[in-house]
């Protein structure tokens, strides 16, 4: 474990990255790009929005994140009759005191699984958004502050699925970046019930790779990767595009130009390098974009998917090749 105060290089952030993405892969098999993109969201102080099927890991992925990252876990089952109260907490009558006494919620943690986050109603939803993006809660006029670091792992069902609600462009903006994970291979599958077996219990325990205060070391080393301004201006040619292609009714925002950044960053440090390649941006560009674009309404129709969108705009967005150094830190050397 590491002092939070001490500097970290990002090459040691990789090797603690791929630690921990090692440690989960011993539990959740088989689906180690989805992993790195889980992981590289939370490295990138972002929250992750995991949209599958039920049944297809989601929940045990975001338990063995919290184990291997050392962090305090909860778990909030979202529906229908869910309160924002549920989530945030609420005022008790204290009858000894004679007062009212605030009692958190959930919401309170590390890392908050906000399952089947779509089968609740968009005030509730508005509660946990109040969470994801100002790091506070408000209830009954008074403010408080959620601790560093805060990560939420949220799982919605796909939005033809029975009884749920589309989650608001607003609130989709605030994930980082969108996350599948598809059914797994059959040998992939029997090694799941194989392991199962092996172990003789349902739970399976990881042990602590980091801890909370290494998880922000680590965080806080990924500024000091460097990103040239070619690739910035790719970044930002690419999410223009997004606007500009003409299956697209509302493209992505600002928002989505910085999450590819940050997470282009953490995909250089995963590789062993302490700067950005237009490949780094290029593996991030579907599950940071696509989750942020809204197709014009005759595209649904023709099943077009906001994937094959981004796809489109990676195939007709000339990829720098330049080695210049970063306007940014022009006193630095180069690499």
């Amino acid at each position: 474990m590491n002092d939070a105060g001490r500097k970290m290089p990002p090459t040691e952030v990789g090797h603690l990255a791929q630690a921990v993405l090692d440690a989960v892969g011993q539990v959740v098999v088989g689906k180690r790009d989805a992993l790195e993109l889980v992981l590289a969201g939370i490295l990138a102080g972002g929250h992750v929005l995991l949209e599958d099927l039920p049944g297809l890991g989601k929940t045990l992925t975001a338990r063995s994140f919290a184990q291997a990252l050392g962090l305090d876990f909860r778990r909030l089952q979202f529906t229908p009759d869910l309160l924002p109260a549920d989530v945030t907490g609420s005022f008790l009558y204290d009858q000894r005191s004679g007062e009212f006494a605030f009692r958190a919620g959930p919401v309170f943690t590390n890392l908050l699984l906000a399952d089947e986050i779509n089968r609740t109603p968009p005030k509730t939803q508005s509660a946990l958004l109040e969470a994801m993006q100002e790091k506070q809660v408000s209830v009954e006029g008074v403010t408080y502050r959620l601790d560093e670091p805060f990560h939420v792992l949220a799982t919605a069902n796909p939005v033809e699925y029975e009884g749920t609600y589309p989650l608001p462009e607003a609130q989709l903006d605030r994930f980082l970046l969108r996350v599948s994970f598809g059914y797994p291979e059959q040998e992939e599958e029997w090694e799941v019930l194989r392991r199962r077996m092996a172990r003789r219990r349902e739970e399976a325990e990881i042990k602590p790779v980091v801890d909370a205060d290494t998880l922000r070391a680590m965080q806080a080393a990924l500024e000091d990767v460097v990103v040239e301004d070619s690739v910035g201006r790719y970044i930002v040619a690419l999410t223009a595009a997004t606007r500009e292609h003409p299956s697209v009714l509302v493209g992505a925002s600002p928002r989505g130009s910085l999450a590819l950044l940050l997470l282009a960053r953490v995909r250089a440090v995963l590789s062993g390098r302490d700067y950005v390649v237009p490949e780094d941006v290029k593996d991030v560009a579907t599950p940071a974009l696509a989750h942020r674009i809204t197709l014009r309404p005759e595209m649904w129709l023709r099943r077009v998917d906001p994937s094959f969108v981004v796809g489109e705009v990676l195939d007709g967005t000339p990829a720098p090749a330049s080695g210049a150094l970063p306007s940014y830190a022009s006193g630095r050397q180069g690499h």
